[in-house]
């Protein structure tokens, strides 16, 4: 639960903490989870803030950083955002190969390299 108490301060220290994955890397949702609740398990809670992402925040939030804990794209139930999140990814140097996956050994970035400075 959020300082404030309700889901949208949640969903705000969500983005926040998305906001300091560099570019060319990745962090899991699960990874955000633990920075924002303290808890690996509310990796799904990352899911649906990013899912609940408003569009004019799309570009200012980096949500294609974040994807599952096995270094996977998630397949969205959305047509064409796995390609998206992909495209996005290799522009700024992350690999991805055919089954979507990124190498989190050199992409990857955990909860305590994202700890607000």
């Amino acid at each position: 639960m959020s300082v404030d108490g309700g889901t949208e301060g949640l969903f705000e220290r969500v983005y926040q903490a998305v906001g300091r994955v560099p570019q060319g890397r990745v962090t899991s949702y699960a990874a955000i989870a633990a920075l924002v609740t303290g808890h690996r398990g509310a990796a799904r809670m990352v899911g649906w803030a990013l899912h609940g992402l408003p569009s004019s925040r799309e570009d200012e939030v980096p949500w294609w950083r974040v994807i599952n804990s096995q270094g996977r794209i998630t397949i969205s139930r959305h047509p064409g955002a796995a390609e998206e999140q992909q495209a996005r990814l290799e522009v700024e140097g992350v690999r991805v190969d055919r089954d979507f996956r990124v190498d989190l050994h050199v992409y990857g970035c955990g909860p305590e390299d994202l700890s607000p400075s």
